[in-house]
């Protein structure tokens, strides 16, 4: 069994891996950048490395300091979680080569299954049917434009190295494709180093069931069950359930038949989930996922299994700890994703500092978190907070269950996707299990959803506590203890919230009726689409924003002719900062 595990990933799914670790012994090596320097997974951790820098590509996908700090640490296995090197086929060889554990598939499983244009002729040796696509990379917006003409609108284009709805843009007219690929192409560039792309046809009300399969070293595989992750906006997860329902046994049993041929036919070992699209009575292989992902609690909560402790098993070479006919499936257990997102501005993204965090609790509810009370969440990475899970008997119990933990969860500083998730769990739609991938998009009515990212400023104490205060020796971070003002410790985080943060605005910027266009958020800017003097109408988009790897386009909020314009690419951005004006 492997002595020591290095997670090389940060926040909730960083925190999750290493309580599992604990359970079994296990000592557990984070990692972590500038900005995360008194994060909540280095503080969890055991032992601590810095990486330096502060953008996932200056840090967490730097791969040299993350294999110095393999060495360093003496770690004997590395588990990527999910995002990252979790789908990186180099990164798990040089892992290997080095004769440390991969908590994970094959590098050539990675290759077949993490490409997901590979992935579609594995499933077709597996035969197993794919939604009608490319087996090549785009090399053009042509290519979207032929795909689209051969194959109907809408089209969405998929970074053939991601996942989770990065890199992916759905095209719903020749006249998007070039802007459309662009887009795509940057984000998947950002967020997994590649920006490969392809095509496919957009079923425009299919449900997304995906199967979670485990394989391991001895020719052994089983799927553990099936998830409903329907609930989407921007091709993002929102809320993900376990079982799927309102499933015939028969489908059900024929996609988990599937995705273990899917498995097979590729030499999978370890955590895999493959996804399916599912309408009409027919289902499509998607693409498989060579990773744990965000949503495996709900399959543990109804199977009962800690899939961490058997990916770490099935790593260190032992045999899987249950057959096929050994898989029980208990109740029904649903997830919400908490993003710090403000969902009343199109899910705009909302970084800040989390000033108080209250989290439920009572029968059946589950907390995987990243942050707690004092931690910031950054502009730079995802901005997933955490999960909130809950189990019951039946998927009604736990509609009503989940209803009730969102009430008693309560949080400051950031706006969150709470109020959206609320309305979807009420709407009759999803109580009859008769939504769809774009049914939030499309047909839930969020007009007059309203969010707060309260404020929580309290006067500060005198009385003298003693506190742990991080300190950096030679790379190695450690805990001092001191005696300091009951306050709150100045970090690096910290530091900058020294004043109130300022409110969130829309994906429209803010402005104050004079036509000042400002930065609703921290960001990036990727590209300025306007120049000075150019005549603008209501609604048209002025900038693309980047925040938390997802771009976000700035838009006019009135007709006009643009006066100055104050930024530039790859400028970074403060809420309010002024951006550009209109007369």
């Amino acid at each position: 069994m492997l002595q020591k595990i290095l997670i090389a990933n940060r926040g909730e799914i960083a925190v999750r891996v290493m309580r599992t670790c604990r359970e079994m012994g296990i000592t557990t090596v984070a990692v972590y950048s500038d900005v995360d320097r008194d994060a909540l997974h280095v503080r969890f951790a055991d032992e601590a490395y810095a990486l330096g820098g502060q953008t996932a590509a200056e840090s967490y996908l730097n791969q040299d300091k993350i294999i110095e700090v393999i060495q360093r640490s003496g770690a004997d296995g590395v588990h990527p979680g999910y995002g990252f090197y979790s789908e990186n086929a180099d990164f798990a060889r040089a892992i290997t080569a080095m004769g440390v554990a991969w908590i994970g598939p094959p590098p050539e499983a990675i290759e077949d299954m993490g490409d997901k244009i590979s992935a579609r002729k594995a499933a077709a040796r597996g035969d197993v049917a794919s939604v009608p696509g490319t087996t090549d990379p785009v090399t053009g917006p042509a290519d979207v434009i032929a795909f689209g003409e051969q194959y109907g609108w809408p089209v969405a284009i998929k970074a053939a190295y991601g996942g989770g709805g990065r890199g992916m843009k759905v095209v719903d007219s020749p006249e998007e494709a070039a802007a459309a690929l662009e887009s795509a192409q940057r984000e998947a560039l950002a967020y997994f180093g590649r920006d490969e792309a392809y095509l496919e046809k957009y079923l425009t009300h299919p449900r997304h069931i995906e199967i979670q399969v485990f394989a391991d070293q001895h020719g052994n595989a089983v799927y553990l069950g099936d998830r409903d992750c329907s609930v989407q906006r921007r091709h993002q997860k929102l809320i993900e359930e376990a079982p799927a329902g309102d499933l015939p046994d028969e489908i059900r049993r024929a996609m988990g038949e599937a995705a273990v041929q899917v498995a097979k036919a590729t030499g999978y070992v370890n955590a895999g989930t493959v996804e399916m699209l599912y309408q009409d009575g027919e289902f499509f292989f998607l693409e498989m996922n060579t990773r744990l992902q965000v949503e495996h609690c709900v399959t543990e909560m109804v199977t009962q299994l800690d899939l961490v402790r058997e990916q770490i098993r099935v790593a260190s070479g032992e045999v899987l700890s249950i057959t096929q006919d050994e898989v029980t499936l208990t109740g029904h257990s649903i997830e919400c994703r908490i993003n710090a997102e403000n969902a009343a501005k199109g899910f705009l993204p909302s970084p800040g500092p989390i000033n108080a965090l209250h989290l439920p609790a009572g029968p059946g509810v589950r907390w995987d978190g990243g942050y707690e009370p004092g931690d910031e969440v950054s502009q730079y990475y995802d901005n997933l907070v955490g999960k909130l899970i809950v189990w019951a008997p039946d998927r009604e119990q736990a509609r009503v269950r989940m209803l009730r933990a969102l009430d008693e969860f309560a949080i400051d500083g950031v706006h969150t996707t709470i109020p959206a998730q609320r309305i979807v769990l009420e709407h009759p739609d999803f109580a009859s299990n008769t939504h769809s991938t774009r049914w939030l998009e499309t047909q839930v009515d969020l007009s007059g959803l309203t969010s707060s990212a309260g404020d929580t400023s309290t006067t500060e104490g005198e009385d003298l506590v003693a506190r742990e205060v991080p300190v950096e020796v030679d790379g190695r971070r450690f805990g001092v203890k001191v005696w300091l003002p009951d306050a709150p410790v100045a970090t690096a985080s910290s530091a900058k919230r020294s004043a109130k943060p300022k409110p969130a605005g829309g994906s429209t910027g803010g402005s104050g009726g004079d036509g000042t266009i400002t930065a609703p958020m921290q960001g990036t800017i990727v590209k300025v689409l306007v120049e000075a003097g150019q005549t603008v109408a209501e609604g048209d988009s002025l900038l693309v924003l980047e925040a938390m790897k997802m771009e976000n386009s700035i838009n006019a909020e009135r007709a006009g002719t643009v006066k100055e314009i104050k930024v530039e690419p790859g400028q970074t951005v403060s809420a309010g900062d002024t951006l550009l004006t209109i007369e």
